[in-house]
């Protein structure tokens, strides 16, 4: 074993304890590896404190927030180095995403250094490893984080789409509010339209990302349960939601979708969900003069929404729209359904039919026995007696054409 997997054998990985926030503040300010640390590190551990007791009761329970708070940290020493977060991003749980990953580097008692990417790619394969229902794991990393997106790709990420958030001015927002848009059959979401909103999603990805986050009709729909928790989480962050689809009549589907986050504090600023049939991109503007009139009645803030480079369509129309890109993010995804460790170099043509049959296979070796006359029925010695009787034709007719050549 060399000297970095003898280190690498030191590191513990559990879930996260209450005694370890202290650790993972420092982590989130020192790591080398992780989303912004010095920005976001003191902001997560304050609400890690916060919510620490009612998100560790949820975890012990059967609820859609059971994995809310699903961390795990590296730890040897004593000495936190490393913090893990992931989510499951659909109810079937066959998607997960690593919301966060943060990792930082350090010395053994013994002296030996051990690099940050040394400690990111173990969480990231104790995770894939331990977490059996996943079929496919995502993330979302910033292209400036080049450190993660090596982290990533060196574990076996692979690139899917770029993720680009545009940010609409106050200017632009109260012009397109002069237009009255054409949207006769824009109706309320509810329930009973999640196989409408599930269609339209399905129809604008492309395959590969269809199959990638795997989603259904159920992750569209609400709980009461859930409704209620997200409406005193959005009372608690001074939010105001609205959602809404354009209904096609005639093609009995929804061919457009919107959902508005509206910040009544004006402290953020409001966020918005667009979704368009690739059949029907007239409605980008008629989408956004009906956002831009509701935003009227809220604190001027300005409107940021996200557009992918699978639809090409949205992203020239915001810059028509003169939008500005705020940040850049690259999809990222890896498939784990064989469920094979990587480090034994398992292949699937190493792999003998004895060893994959091995519930059918005999208790001793056949012993070989003689057919007897009493053991055949009836039937078998008819057929057998009619094929004996065209054997002998089949000669008799071979001698007289031999006779008569």
């Amino acid at each position: 074993m060399t000297v970095s997997e003898n280190v690498l054998t030191q590191l513990q990985i559990r879930p996260l304890q209450y005694r370890d926030l202290d650790g993972v503040e420092q982590l989130l300010t020192q790591a080398t590896i992780g989303p912004e640390p010095e920005a976001s590190g003191g902001v997560l551990a304050q609400w890690l404190r916060r919510w620490y007791g009612p998100l560790k009761l949820l975890s012990w329970m059967p609820t859609p927030w059971q994995h809310l708070a699903n961390f795990r940290v590296a730890e040897r020493d004593r000495t936190i180095l490393g913090l893990v977060q992931v989510t499951p991003t659909n109810r079937s749980h066959s998607t997960w995403q690593f919301s966060r990953v943060v990792a930082g580097g350090g010395t053994t008692a013994q002296g030996n250094l051990q690099l940050a990417g040394d400690v990111g790619s173990q969480l990231l394969r104790h995770c894939l490893e331990t977490i059996w229902e996943a079929r496919t794991w995502i993330t979302e990393v910033n292209i400036a984080e080049e450190s993660s997106i090596a982290l990533y790709r060196q574990n076996g990420f692979q690139p899917l789409a770029q993720l680009t958030d545009w940010r609409i001015s106050v200017e632009k927002l109260q012009s397109l509010a002069e237009t009255d848009p054409n949207l006769p059959n824009l109706l309320p979401v509810s329930n009973a339209d999640a196989h409408l909103l599930y269609q339209l999603d399905t129809v604008s990805m492309p395959p590969l990302l269809r199959q990638v986050f795997d989603r259904h009709a159920k992750d569209f729909s609400s709980s009461l349960a859930r409704s209620l928790v997200g409406s005193v989480g959005h009372l608690l962050k001074h939010q105001d939601v609205v959602s809404a689809y354009v209904f096609e009549p005639q093609r009995k589907t929804a061919i457009g979708y919107v959902k508005l986050h509206l910040s009544t504090s004006g402290d953020t600023d409001h966020r918005a969900d667009l979704t368009v049939h690739p059949a029907y991109t007239w409605l980008y503007a008629e989408l956004m003069a009906y956002m831009a009139q509701i935003l009227q009645n809220y604190p001027a803030m300005p409107l940021r929404l996200t557009a992918a480079d699978y639809q090409p369509e949205r992203e020239e129309y915001f810059q028509r729209l003169e939008a500005e890109p705020v940040e850049h993010r690259l999809l990222l995804s890896r498939s784990v359904w064989h469920k094979l460790r990587e480090s034994r170099g398992v292949s699937i043509e190493r792999l003998q039919l004895s060893d994959m049959l091995q519930g059918f296979q005999p208790n001793r070796q056949p012993i070989p026995g003689r057919i007897s006359l009493d053991t055949c029925t009836r039937s078998d010695l008819f057929w057998d007696r009619w094929d004996y009787a065209h054997f002998q034709d089949f000669q008799i007719y071979r001698d007289e054409s031999r006779s008569s050549s």
